[in-house]
């Protein structure tokens, strides 16, 4: 893993390079006992105007406050079910009360709120509207997420339900109200809002419209390899690197030697379940 130093020379040697948001994302961030001085130091890093945390909430208010203290800007919650026995199903643990105690939290810290759903068909499919009416009386942002094939996670084609399927059902409930919002540059997410609602929501189409063509997002896993690309099995050790003395000049090098090396897109659903990756919980989203 990462020491502290060494995610903190990483943030700085990319927010020269012009990043200047930081998410910090899987496993799960909170499980580091330094996770509040790594904020810190990535917050009070020249250049990096955000820095966000994606976790699963089952921690979380024991670390909120001094995370919002230490510079966090932007929180993502995963949550797939909002109902208890379904998601201790789907998350193999019973700890819906502590993720909604998370998300209430949250609100109470932050203007506005992510909630990551990986909707699965057969599963999850018939909650799609009440996540949206969620956003009724909340400054949510429900982030409706295709299933994707990662290493462990059993992915079937028979689970996939596609966001064109989701926006369906959304538009079959609420009709002319759903409307379309404007994507900030780069984004990733397809942005709506029910009219008259607080909150918005959105889709991750990754599978069935891939984003590719705009995707600038670069990650670095919690033992530092370099990914520039979800999909991709393509690593690079920058930890190795780092421990073998290389000099700030060298890894810029390496980093764009592998992002010029990026392909102009990911492989197709079949073929991703076929191409050896890490499971998404080591990767992160």
């Amino acid at each position: 893993m990462l020491k502290n130093e060494e995610v903190l020379r990483l943030v700085k040697l990319f927010a020269d390079h012009g990043i200047d948001k930081v998410r910090l994302t899987g496993g799960e961030p909170t499980i580091r006992k330094d996770i509040v001085q790594i904020v810190e130091g990535i917050a009070s890093t020249p250049g990096v105007k955000d820095v966000g945390i994606t976790t699963n909430g089952l921690v979380l208010p024991r670390f909120l406050p001094d995370l919002k203290n230490a510079g966090l800007t932007k929180v993502n919650i995963s949550i797939d079910s909002l109902d208890r026995q379904k998601f201790a199903k789907m998350t193999r643990r019973d700890g819906f009360d502590k993720v909604w105690k998370s998300i209430e939290l949250a609100q109470d810290y932050f203007p506005k709120v992510k909630l990551n759903v990986v909707v699965i068909r057969n599963q999850n499919e018939n909650e799609i509207v009440d996540f949206v009416n969620l956003t009724a009386n909340r400054n949510l942002d429900i982030r409706f997420i295709e299933f994707m094939p990662f290493g462990g996670n059993e992915f079937k084609n028979d689970n996939f339900y596609g966001y064109r399927e989701i926006l369906s059902l959304i538009v079959e409930k609420f009709g002319d109200d759903v409307i379309r919002l404007s994507d900030s540059p780069n984004d990733t997410t397809k942005a709506y809002k029910i009219e008259g609602f607080q909150g918005q929501f959105g889709f991750i189409s990754s599978m069935s419209d891939h984003f590719c063509n705009t995707c600038n997002r670069l990650r670095i896993t919690a033992d530092g390899n370099l990914k520039v690309c979800l999909h991709g099995n393509s690593e690079v050790s920058l930890r190795d690197k780092i421990r073998d003395g290389s000099s700030d000049e060298q890894l810029s090098e390496i980093i764009q030697k592998a992002v010029n090396n990026k392909k102009a897109r990911h492989a197709g659903m079949d073929a991703l379940k076929n191409l050896p990756n890490r499971p998404m919980i080591l990767i992160g989203g």
